[in-house]
C-alpha cells in the first residue's frame, strides 16, 4: 500500500452514492506535505517527459497542481469554470460535466497561457467518469499543445474514466486507484499497481 492509499484508509470517509470524502487532507483542508510527496511521485513517473506547464481545473486541483509544479519547476495554468470581468482576449472553451456537482460547466483558459509550444501535464484530484479530463485534453489540443501525461490523485477504478482515457493513448498515472467502496462498512479496496 502506498502513501496515498494509507492516508485514504486512515482519513477517507465513504459516503452513499460512491462518494469518497477526503476533505480533511485533499479538497478542503490540504496536507501540503502529502501534496509534495504526490508531486515527487509524478515527477518520477513522468521522468524524461518534456513538461513545461501543468494544467488543472478549479477548484480542488489547484492546490495539488501548484505543489506538484515545484517538483517540475514549471508554472500552473488552471481552467476557470466561469467567465469573469478580468478575463480578456481569446479563450479556449470546453464543456465539462461534473460528477460531484451534477452539473455542466464551461471551462475556460486564456489563449495567452497555452500555445503550440507547450508540453502539458494535466493534474487533478479525482478521476471518475473522465469528463473533466476530456475537457482539459480538448483545450490542450485546441491550443495545438501536447499532452505529455495525466496525473490523478485518486481514480475510481470502478467507473469508466480511467479506462476511457487510457484507451485514448494517454499516459495516465493515478496514485491511488479505488476498486470498490462500501458506505455501510466503510471498506475501501484498492487496485494493485
Amino acid at each position: 500500500m502506498n502513501f496515498l492509499e494509507e492516508r485514504i484508509m486512515k482519513d477517507g470517509i465513504v459516503k452513499e452514492g460512491n462518494v469518497l470524502k477526503v476533505d480533511s487532507f485533499i479538497n478542503h483542508q490540504m496536507d501540503i506535505e502529502l501534496f509534495r510527496e504526490m508531486g515527487q511521485e509524478w515527477k518520477r513517473r513522468f521522468e524524461g517527459k518534456n513538461i513545461n506547464k501543468i494544467l488543472t481545473i478549479e477548484a480542488s486541483g489547484i492546490g495539488i497542481a501548484c505543489v506538484a509544479a515545484q517538483s517540475f519547476g514549471v508554472p500552473v495554468v488552471f481552467a476557470k469554470k466561469s467567465k469573469s470581468i478580468n478575463l480578456d482576449g481569446e479563450m479556449f472553451v470546453a464543456e465539462v460535466v461534473s460528477f460531484t456537482h451534477k452539473n455542466v460547466n464551461k471551462v475556460i483558459v486564456s489563449k495567452k497561457f497555452l500555445n503550440k509550444d507547450d508540453h502539458v501535464l494535466i493534474i487533478d484530484d479525482f478521476l471518475a467518469n473522465g469528463c473533466a479530463l476530456q475537457g482539459l485534453i480538448q483545450i490542450v489540443q485546441s491550443a495545438g499543445a501536447t499532452v505529455e501525461g495525466i496525473g490523478i490523485a485518486i481514480e475510481k477504478g470502478f467507473q469508466p474514466g480511467g479506462h476511457m482515457i487510457r484507451n485514448l493513448g494517454f499516459q495516465l498515472e493515478s496514485l491511488a486507484i479505488v476498486e470498490g467502496m462500501d458506505h455501510e462498512t466503510g471498506e475501501i479496496r484498492f487496485r494493485e499497481q
